[in-house]
């Protein structure tokens, strides 16, 4: 058995779960999300000192079944931690003349190129731009913000000798040696 699949996943009064079939929706202040779960396992809702906790557990003894185990948990703890506070990654844009800034739901960067490149978030994404050199993801699934995140950063990934480009907050690259002189 997983160890994290063991773990029970504790709901505060705002946050209302639905089990259907293998259909589990978790609804809380920042919206609603919902996740297919594999049919070897099962979700529960239990009463455990006064506190609703789901309890996830395999329906049988195989290896397929421990693998989704922990993932199954981990899949519905994000949901229940993005309806309750949401998830954020934050971004930095290094570099001379590199900027970026919104253009109503739209992300504008100007790195480097010859245009400049637009950006569509979801709609349940906001994307916010400080100084323009600072952009902060926000949204209530884990997945989409990495997603999305993980696009403006491909735009113009730190390069290794000047570590120019767009990089996660606290992203630590490693800097090459440029060409040795005689």
């Amino acid at each position: 058995m997983s160890r994290i699949g063991k773990k029970g996943i504790i709901l505060s009064e705002k946050i209302d779960t639905t089990i259907k079939d293998s259909l589990v929706t978790v609804k809380g202040p920042k919206g609603e999300l919902s996740q297919t779960i594999s049919s070897l396992i099962n979700v529960r809702v239990n009463n455990i000192d006064q506190n609703k906790v789901l309890q996830i557990t395999t329906v049988e003894d195989t290896k397929k079944a421990q693998q989704l185990h922990g993932l199954s948990r981990t899949l519905i703890n994000n949901m229940v931690i993005g309806v309750s506070s949401g998830f954020s990654k934050e971004l930095e844009i290094q570099g001379v003349g590199y900027r970026s800034q919104m253009d109503g739901r739209k992300l504008i960067l100007n790195v480097g190129y010859s245009h400049p490149v637009t950006i569509n978030p979801p709609a349940d994404i906001s994307i916010q731009v400080q100084n323009n050199t600072k952009i902060e993801v926000k949204g209530i699934d884990k997945a989409v913000v990495g997603q999305i995140a993980a696009k403006i950063r491909s735009v113009r990934p730190p390069e290794p000798y000047k570590g120019k480009g767009i990089r996660y907050k606290g992203e630590v690259v490693k800097k090459k040696i440029g060409k040795a002189g005689k």
